[in-house]
């Protein structure tokens, strides 16, 4: 698994965490309940990025996955589904210099891994609209 990867994945758990728990971002960063932290820097440092950028921008991360829910309320959504669409959506809002398809791509894949059977076709289809959205 590459680097950026595990930070995704990492940014995903904090972020599935953070939901359950509204545990402080501070806390959140340590990263204190993966036993690999520290062994690849640049992993770690990335997953922060993540997680501190969702976080700081999580009115407009929510409100652009509220746009694309046909028939759904971010709130009914499953956390697993509602973290990787949070991660998605902070990366194609806030960070250009990752491709969008590279974006989408990442998160299809982590929603087949962590989600339902149905979780990355829903992933998809709303971070594609959020894309559409934001290059419109």
């Amino acid at each position: 698994m590459g680097s950026r990867r595990r930070s995704r994945i990492l940014a995903m758990q904090a972020l599935f965490s953070w939901d359950i728990t509204q545990r402080p971002l501070d806390e959140l960063l340590t990263l204190d309940w993966d036993d690999r932290v520290g062994q690849v820097p640049e992993t770690d440092a990335f997953a922060r990025l993540l997680i501190a950028g969702t976080l700081e921008n999580i009115d407009e991360v929510d409100q652009a996955i509220r746009t694309h829910l046909e028939h759904w309320e971010l709130g009914r959504l499953a956390r697993v589904d509602r973290a990787i669409l949070r991660l998605g959506t902070y990366s194609l809002l806030f960070q250009s210099d990752v491709p969008a398809s590279v974006t989408i791509d990442e998160a299809v894949d982590i929603a087949k891994e962590f989600g339902s059977d149905e979780s990355y076709r829903f992933v998809n289809g709303v971070l594609d609209a959020v894309k559409r959205d934001r290059d419109s």
